[in-house]
């Protein structure tokens, strides 16, 4: 006897249980059941009990003795083995770099503290792959003072993988906030949090062209931006052996008094922005003409304030918009707060003129429009004008933006001088995902001012493995696949993602009606990828084998898209 499969079109085929003979030349059968109402598992079951096979409940034959989630740590390590994440860190084997690469992974699948790290790896395979199950919380701060000794030769490594070809570099400066008081490089300064009174650090990212993170360095939270620079371009220049570096920072960063000092760099070029007095100083001085930008959005201009420079004027009517509704509305705002202050002073609440300047002052800076209002103040009366000459002269620049560089025009044309300078929002996609739910760099609370540099490295080289997981898996990640056109678009107008980014965006749902990942999720679907340890009932704890999950279509993919990461 036998099961039969007989084809039934679309719908699913009908299973016979038959037996046959022969007759001389011919084989006859006979339908002894239809069992095509039974589910695959009975099926199966009956077939391979007529193959002669013996059957035994699952219990019977081995019992599960433990499970460990796989996939996502797995695919986090291969992407690291594609990167030689572990020849990057040392060239020869080290406990402290295993350690190192299982706190890398583990801030990329699941960021804690270090002690939460050590409970939190045990539900994973990484330990048992790394070989490092034993580390404790104290091997853990061994590593990290371990990874800061080689950070130098690490950054090193980076740079001649991602600058050496073309020596194009982003930089940017943040800060992250700390809990506690105790560390030396914890100081008060420009919070870019948002936690007003929080002691911080600040620490500038070097990344590549496209964003890919190679170097961080950590400073006193009260550090100026533009005081890390020049450490920056001498490590560049120094320890990193660049002849020719092309620096790109914005005009908070590179100012005109650094310009002074770096061109007297050898090698150095850079591109930044002018502020918006500067600007203004040009169009009122009639070198910049905002007639020219009737027929076309760039225009290249040189000025005597900028000897050997030159300026590329960009207008952008979508952006010249939203810098005026912007306006509006913090002008609407700040007319509501000078009536309140208006009325306190009629009503006799609010009386003298030095007090009536403090509380008009603090509205007025509360919204950073002071130059748009005119004050009249007494002891007892206080009026407010808005200036509508200043008004206009400000709507006149909405949209305008000027790109000032060092570089020749043979070196860059002045397209991919305004697109070169765009690309410093990469750093801010780094910062963005170092700080918040990815990476989760803050809030600090080491005391030591080489473990929190330790720690910030060590978040960078987190950043780094993300940066290549994400490239890798752009095809099926809410991204844009088509990176190509980045570099022939127009690179003042605002940006558009392709037809088939919107579609993704859209329906929610790829080509093949999988769904689409963020980045979070494409990495917690790896999670049902589990291993399991096996064993035969009653056999002895040493008698054990392990089984991993077969994977899914949409899991393999990941999966394969992995090989593809290169440097």
């Amino acid at each position: 006897m036998h099961v039969d499969i007989v084809p039934n079109r679309g719908s699913r085929p009908a299973y016979l249980l038959r037996e046959s003979w022969r007759e001389g030349k011919k084989i006859r059968k006979r339908t002894i059941a239809n069992l095509s109402a039974l589910p695959d598992d009975q099926i199966d079951s009956i077939r391979r009990v007529l193959r002669g096979e013996k059957l035994a409940p699952v219990g019977e034959l081995f019992e599960v003795t433990g499970s460990r989630i796989h996939g996502d740590t797995d695919a986090v390590l291969a992407a690291m083995k594609q990167l030689g994440m572990r020849e990057l860190l040392s060239s020869r084997p080290a406990f402290e770099a295993e350690v190192v690469m299982g706190m890398i992974a583990s801030r990329v699948v699941a960021p804690h503290s270090k002690l939460a790290t050590t409970r939190w790896w045990h539900t994973r395979t990484l330990p048992e792959d790394l070989h490092i199950g034993h580390a404790t919380e104290t091997d853990l701060y061994k590593a990290m003072d371990w990874l800061l000794e080689h950070q130098g030769l690490i950054e090193k490594k980076l740079v001649a993988r991602h600058l050496k070809s073309e020596g194009l570099a982003l930089y940017d400066l943040t800060s992250s906030y700390f809990e506690g008081k105790t560390c030396s490089l914890a100081a008060l300064g420009h919070n870019r949090d948002g936690k007003k009174n929080k002691l911080q650090v600040n620490y500038g990212l070097l990344t590549d062209r496209r964003g890919c993170p190679v170097a961080v360095s950590v400073y006193k939270g009260n550090t100026h931006d533009a005081k890390t620079v020049k450490p920056l371009v001498e490590k560049l220049k120094k320890d990193f052996g660049l002849e020719r570096v092309v620096l790109i920072g914005d005009r908070g960063m590179i100012g005109q008094v650094l310009i002074e000092d770096l061109c007297k760099v050898e090698g150095l070029a850079w591109i930044t922005a002018l502020k918006s007095s500067q600007i203004r100083v040009l169009v009122e001085g009639g070198r910049l003409q905002l007639g020219l930008f009737d027929e076309k959005n760039l225009l290249e201009l040189a000025h005597p304030d900028y000897p050997g420079e030159r300026l590329v004027a960009c207008r952008n009517p979508e952006l010249g918009r939203l810098r005026g509704h912007t306006r509006q509305a913090l002008v609407g705002a700040t007319v509501k707060e000078l009536e309140k202050v208006q009325k306190m002073v009629k009503s006799g609440q609010l009386r003298g003129a030095g007090k009536i300047g403090v509380r008009a002052g603090r509205v007025i800076n509360k919204y950073k429009v002071a130059k748009l209002f005119e004050l009249t103040i007494q002891d007892d009366r206080f009026d407010f004008v808005l200036r509508e000459d200043e008004m206009a002269a400000e709507a006149a620049l909405d949209g305008l933006y000027v790109i000032r560089t060092s570089l020749a025009k043979k070196e860059m044309d002045a397209p991919d001088t305004v697109r070169s300078y765009k690309s410093l929002s990469e750093v801010e996609r780094a910062f963005r995902s170092m700080k918040t739910v990815d990476l989760e760099v803050r809030p600090i609370h080491h005391h030591l001012a080489d473990r929190v540099r330790a720690h910030i490295f060590l978040c960078m080289l987190a950043y780094y493995v993300e940066w290549h997981l994400r490239e890798a898996w752009r095809s099926i990640l809410f991204a844009d696949e088509n990176l190509a056109a980045k570099t022939t678009r127009d690179p003042v107008a605002p940006a558009e993602r392709s037809a088939e980014a919107e579609e993704k965006a859209a329906t929610k749902m790829l080509p093949d009606g999988s769904p689409v990942h963020s980045f979070r999720t494409a990495l917690e679907s790896l999670s049902t990828i589990v291993r399991n340890t096996c064993r035969a009932p009653g056999a002895t704890t040493n008698a054990t084998f392990e089984v991993v999950t077969t994977p899914t279509v949409e899991q393999q993919r990941a999966i394969d898209l992995l090989k593809e990461i290169g440097v």
